[in-house]
């Protein structure tokens, strides 16, 4: 990695500033780290592998090394400077102790430590400590070895040097993650390597390896469950990694990249266009994910939407007649990455989901604006292909709004119409009601009797879902499955989405529990994930779980979710118990579907959320897209994980 000239006199135990103590994260986790669901256990990791990314930003390293220990313990280790080691002037206590137990406390501050970093506003490692059930501290500062161990937070074994440490440097923390504060402690191995290998991406040249060493540290194949990681492209390297797991043909071969600095504030960005109709764009701020987007995205959408319809005006493409193409027709098929580094990021909330500085929006806009010009007039072959794509979208985007405007006239979109084959019910505050979208009108006639009128409707489907992820958005009006419910929910899609209109708090797709139920579930997680995402990312989408068994002895009667609770209930209801397997929802009476599946009381609930939104674009472009091949060998990959499917 390329080294920078850094002050070091400036980095002592001076720049290690305290702004407040540690004493409310164990009883307020979720305030630190989000939540105590697996999203924030994964983000302990993220919160030390940051500190460590703040060091190669530095130019001070260019080596981590993550691992998984067999006893679920995760360790970071870095080649960076290490902590520093003199005592502390204004805590007085070790500077170790120090960043390790006081909150706010770091390099990040003030002073000439970290110019630009990531982190959680400097908060990472005491958090970290605060919520493990131990964690052990291994710092190499300045040739000289130092230790700590400390046990919910607190010091156990004090701070102390071991002796000379020779050449190596660098930082090595342990921690095993508090049960009692988490729902889960199993890290998975693939979410953090999803991260690192975003970090790489964004740290060109920087080198992390992961290693998971439980079970033996061996897949089911055998295999080392391990990974070394480098691209030495950068974010070039991102996009091309994101079109190739997307399984799209690409509309020209190479990314456009394009960078600049001005100040502080370097910004970089990198993009392709394929011949799918959903655009990907993702953003980062200072490595850190900004899902949410900010001025760094408006910066660049309002460039790349001038740019193009500029080269289309000049190429004489567009016509003095015609009207602009939309910023949606310019990004249709686009895969892009955008990322800024700068000093004192403003983010808009504590999870730094949307980026606030408004200098970097013109730092952005400035860019796109002169190199992507440039770079057309240079290519104008890949120029055109842009543009050919872009008018083949704003095609489709005005046959969309023919077709809107006609099912319109004909009533089937307005405010006041809803389907024919809707049951209602009779409250109408969103926030309390609930509608289940149901295969099949057999079905849909049980749930209709088994349903509690007040809170729940019901609305059966009714003919071949529309693949939306092979669709334009025109498709999608012309589908009779599609508009019924577009019709009950109320809150449009595209350009007329509003969430603020939907007319129910829960939408629950009950489907049969066979592979004819799981392909309509995929049908129609596809159509929310690609036109109505905010329904998913604010918790709105439900799947309704179905029994697969009675299993029954005279009067005594038990629903089995799984094999293995089918035999449990046979062996609890004794020797010639029965089991029937149902074949599909419609062979359920009302009353057991309202006490299998509908009943708040008993029923089970699995609600669909986005963990992460590229790994989902991935999937979803994967497995219902045109590529025939790669979905096979996914599906031979991966259908020994699936449970519970009808041969």
């Amino acid at each position: 990695m390329a080294e920078e000239k850094v002050n070091t006199q400036a980095y002592d135990e001076n720049q290690i500033q305290v702004l407040e103590g540690l004493e409310a994260v164990r009883k307020r986790p979720g305030m630190y780290i989000g939540t105590t669901s697996l999203g924030g256990l994964h983000h302990l990791v993220y919160e030390i592998v940051d500190n460590s990314i703040d060091e190669a930003m530095a130019g001070r390293c260019d080596k981590i090394d993550v691992k998984i220990h067999e006893d679920g313990s995760v360790s970071v280790q870095d080649n960076g400077r290490g902590v520093p080691s003199g005592m502390h002037a204004k805590m007085g206590i070790p500077t170790l102790e120090v960043v390790f137990t006081i909150l706010h406390a770091g390099g990040k501050f003030g002073g000439e430590g970290y110019k630009i970093s990531g982190g959680l506003h400097g908060v990472g490692a005491s958090v970290v400590n605060a919520l493990s059930k131990w964690m052990e501290v291994d710092n190499c500062y300045e040739g000289k070895r130092y230790t700590m161990r400390f046990e919910l937070g607190k010091t156990v074994r004090p701070f102390k040097c071991e002796g000379d440490c020779g050449d190596a440097h660098g930082l090595y923390v342990r921690f095993m993650p508090d049960e009692t504060i988490f729902e889960d402690i199993n890290f998975d191995y693939n979410v953090l390597l999803n991260r690192l290998r975003e970090q790489c991406f964004l740290n060109a040249g920087i080198n992390i390896t992961i290693t998971d060493e439980r079970n033996g540290g061996l897949d089911d194949e055998g295999n080392k469950i391990e990974a070394d990681l480098c691209y030495e492209g950068g974010i070039c390297s991102f996009v091309e990694y994101l079109n190739a797991h997307r399984h799209v043909e690409l509309i020209h071969p190479q990314p456009i990249y394009m960078k600049a600095q001005k100040g502080d504030i370097t910004a970089e960005v990198a993009m392709q266009y394929n011949d799918s109709y959903n655009d990907t764009i993702v953003t980062f701020a200072n490595n850190m994910s900004t899902i949410d987007g900010g001025t760094h995205e408006v910066g660049f959408k309002t460039a790349l939407t001038r740019v193009i319809n500029d080269y289309g005006r000049k190429s004489g493409a567009l016509k003095e007649s015609d009207k602009n193409l939309s910023g949606e027709d310019c990004r249709e098929g686009l895969c892009a990455v955008v990322s800024v580094k700068l000093p004192d990021a403003q983010f808009e909330s504590q999870t730094k989901a949307k980026l606030g500085n408004s200098e970097v929006r013109s730092i952005v806009d400035s860019i796109v604006t002169t190199k992507l010009a440039e770079f057309f007039d240079e290519n104008p072959s890949v120029g055109k292909l842009i543009i050919e794509k872009s008018l083949a979208a704003n095609r489709a985007r005005e046959a969309a709004r023919k077709a809107r405007e006609l099912t319109r006239r004909k009533g089937a979109l307005e405010g006041s119409t809803l389907p024919g084959k809707l049951a209602d019910c009779q409250e109408k505050r969103a926030e309390l009601t609930e509608i289940y979208l149901v295969e099949g009108d057999s079905a849909g006639g049980s749930a209709k009797q088994a349903k509690d009128s007040i809170y729940q409707a019901v609305l059966p489907l009714r003919g071949k879902v529309l693949n939306v992820e092979k669709s334009r958005l025109d498709k999608v009006y012309g589908n009779s499955s599609l508009i019924p419910i577009i019709q009950a929910l109320g809150c449009g899609i595209g350009e007329d989405f509003d969430i603020s209109k939907l007319r129910y708090g829960k939408i629950i797709i009950m489907a049969d529990a066979d592979v004819d139920g799981s392909h309509i579930r995929v049908l129609l997680l596809t159509f929310f994930f690609r036109h109505m995402r905010q329904l998913i990312e604010e918790g709105h989408i439900y799947l309704a779980q179905p029994p697969l068994y009675k299993v029954y002895k005279g009067k005594q009667e038990r629903y089995a979710f799984s094999d293995a609770e089918r035999d449990k209930y046979i062996e609890e209801l004794g020797g010639n118990a029965e089991a029937d397997r149902y074949k599909g929802l419609g062979e359920m009476d009302p009353e057991q579907l309202w006490e299998t599946t509908m009943d708040p009381e008993r029923r089970t609930l699995l609600r669909v959320d986005i963990q992460d939104a590229m790994m989902c674009d991935e999937v979803f472009s994967l497995l219902m897209g045109d590529k025939v091949e790669p979905r096979r060998e996914f599906i031979e990959k991966n259908a020994k994980y699936a449970e519970n499917i009808d041969a």
